[in-house]
């Protein structure tokens, strides 16, 4: 899955109250809220009102029980250690406040010391997963992670032609393993970048995926205006691999740079996955992508300062929703 594949993120997760998305961002949140529903974006004070009551005016909070909670989609592997894959994305959802759900691309026999065996999931059966949720609770943004084969990525391609099309897209392209596992064939690597990257919202590779996909040498921000050129709206090159920790985000436009803590006594297993789910997560709740990827910087951050290092014998998992917090507080 996402093994250790650093995001160099750091500050704690906090609600911000003042966050709001450009005018074409809330155009697409707008189209994606169903509407038996006003969506409220948690903590940020903005709305998703599909009947444009809310245009130009100050939007107003409602009550819990008026809000309808974003459900969003990991199309990803299974970590059987529970560290990294969907199991992180998960987690990583019920730390922001969405309801997640899966299409399971492949199974993994995997811990935090190695991956023993892959097996891809048919590609058929990808597709009725994805029809499955899609069909009865919708789907609010997609968060894709491992692939594998060619097969997979053809049928998620097909899966994401029938979703609407201002669904967020958010990809994670997952290669290689932290003990070294090859997640990605080498010929699925020419699939990704010329089926699926120019399809996605955003996409979130490390400096060593960035380096692959672009295949170029270079710092995050060549790199993450290199990989744009491919396709995608926004590129966030993350900073687990470089000096500083800092992300960079390049929408085509503008470079900005997310600074964070580095957390060396922290764990590591799956915080690619967490920040690709959170962002995926802040674009259901109607986050702008650069704020976003701001809330993944840190909610992925608190996950990896307080990881579970005493997890197995590698490197531990990642603690998305204060696990140790709560297991040492009286009961």
């Amino acid at each position: 899955m996402c093994a250790g594949r650093e995001t160099g993120v750091g500050e704690e997760a906090t609600a911000t109250g003042q966050r709001r998305a450009d005018d074409a961002w809330s155009g697409s949140a707008a189209q994606r809220a169903r509407p038996r529903a006003i969506a409220i974006a948690i903590g940020t004070g903005r709305a998703s009102d599909p009947g444009g009551a809310f245009a130009g005016k100050r939007p107003k909070l409602l009550a819990v029980t008026a809000m309808r909670i974003p459900a969003v989609l990991s199309i990803a592997g299974s970590d059987s250690g529970g560290g990294a894959g969907i199991q992180a994305d998960l987690k990583s959802f019920a730390a922001c406040g969405v309801h997640g759900m899966t299409a399971i691309t492949a199974l993994t026999a995997q811990n935090t010391v190695g991956v023993d065996a892959v097996a891809a999931v048919e590609p058929e059966m990808i597709l009725a997963q994805v029809r499955a949720v899609a069909r009865d609770i919708g789907v609010d943004a997609v968060k894709i992670g491992m692939l594998g084969t060619v097969a997979t990525i053809d049928a998620v391609v097909q899966a994401l032609d029938e979703l609407p099309a201002a669904t967020p897209i958010v990809l994670d392209p997952v290669m290689v393993s932290e003990s070294g596992a090859a997640l990605l064939q080498a010929d699925a690597r020419a699939a990704l970048i010329e089926r699926l990257l120019p399809r996605v919202t955003v996409t979130t590779p490390n400096v060593p995926e960035a380096r692959t996909i672009a295949g170029i040498e270079g710092d995050a921000p060549e790199l993450a205006r290199a990989v744009h050129a491919l396709g995608p709206r926004y590129v966030v090159v993350t900073g687990g691999h470089r000096e500083q920790a800092t992300d960079v985000l390049f929408d085509g436009t503008t470079t900005n740079e997310i600074p964070g803590e580095r957390f060396p006594d922290g764990a590591a297993h799956g915080s690619g996955c967490t920040h690709s789910s959170a962002l995926a997560a802040h674009l259901a709740l109607g986050f702008a992508p650069l704020e976003a990827a701001r809330a993944a910087k840190r909610v992925a951050a608190r996950a990896v300062r307080d990881g579970l290092r005493e997890i197995g014998r590698g490197p531990g998992p990642v603690d998305a929703l204060g696990i140790r917090a709560r297991s040492s507080a009286p009961h």
